[in-house]
């Protein structure tokens, strides 16, 4: 292999692994406080609504006794602080994956996920590479993923990539814009925030998620295309399940994510750096 083919390579693994966790917590699409939506921050983008879409393309904000059953949910769910994840992923035909661990939100987005490939072309593409699972590990300025030993052949033995979050805003020609606020801001409140700013939002009714009794509530957020977001509350106004579903170039994108342990104890090391390539770095190599 030519040195050339070796660190697009390399890169390649970065990219993949990159898209792979940042979809594994941002879901269809993220939130900023204006209550727009932004698409994933992976290489496909979204045809999602963009948060700097004109006040006048959004729908009026949420009001009524719905309005207000949603914002207990939204500030009980944020008090929380943390909880116990896992949920499933569909990226079209690009990439399915799941993802398990805990994740606390106190001080930005902080934790720990494993995060296992289960389809899709990007999938392949890493299996050929050695990689079926990686360890993501999320601080306040960076997010690392633990590779294989055969990309750390090919990086000076180096297992970690670190993924500063300010560095990705450019990914994919534009397509990481907003990726560090979509990254810190990922909460379970995030999609009440997103129902908020429905024009169709509804209490479906009662329903068991998980053998827990839940109310379910549904909406659609406008823009290009349309993105459902699904609820299920408790009755301490905390998230059991979040579903959210939009489309991407390669098709159809589906999230679906329990929620456990709320207040559970949430760490995230960072790794040693003599284990570590940075994900700028990587991509200066190849010119990028």
């Amino acid at each position: 292999m030519t040195g050339t083919t070796a660190r697009r390579t390399v890169v390649s693994i970065a990219v993949s692994a990159a898209l792979a966790c940042s979809t594994a917590c941002t879901g269809p699409g993220g939130s900023d406080d204006s209550g727009g939506t932004t698409g994933p921050s992976g290489p496909t983008g979204s045809t999602a609504p963009s948060a700097s879409a004109a006040p006048s393309s959004r729908p009026p904000a949420l009001t009524g006794a719905s309005a207000d059953a949603l914002r207990a949910v939204e500030r009980a769910t944020g008090r929380a602080g943390s909880a116990r994840v896992e949920s499933t992923t569909v990226m079209g035909r690009e990439l399915s994956l799941e993802a398990a661990g805990a994740l606390g939100w106190d001080d930005g987005l902080t934790g720990t996920l494993t995060i296992t490939y289960t389809g899709g072309t990007t999938a392949e593409t890493m299996r050929r590479l050695g990689t079926t699972a990686m360890e993501a590990r999320y601080l306040s300025d960076a997010y690392y993923a633990r590779m294989g030993d055969e990309f750390a052949e090919r990086v000076g033995g180096r297992h970690w990539i670190k993924y500063v979050y300010e560095d990705l805003e450019d990914l994919g020609g534009g397509a990481g814009a907003g990726f560090a606020d979509q990254m810190r801001n990922t909460t379970p409140n995030q999609a009440v925030k997103l129902l908020l700013s429905a024009g169709d939002v509804r209490r479906v009714g009662a329903e068991t998620t998980r053998g827990r009794r839940t109310t379910h509530w549904s909406g659609t957020v406008g823009g290009a295309t349309e993105q459902t977001v699904d609820i299920w509350v408790d009755d301490r106004n905390l998230l059991v399940k979040k579903v959210e579903r939009g489309r991407t170039k390669t098709g159809e994108l589906t999230q679906t994510a329990y929620y456990s342990d709320y207040g559970v104890p949430v760490s995230a090391a960072r790794p040693p750096t003599e284990d570590t390539a940075d994900f700028k770095e990587l991509l200066a190599s190849q010119g990028s």
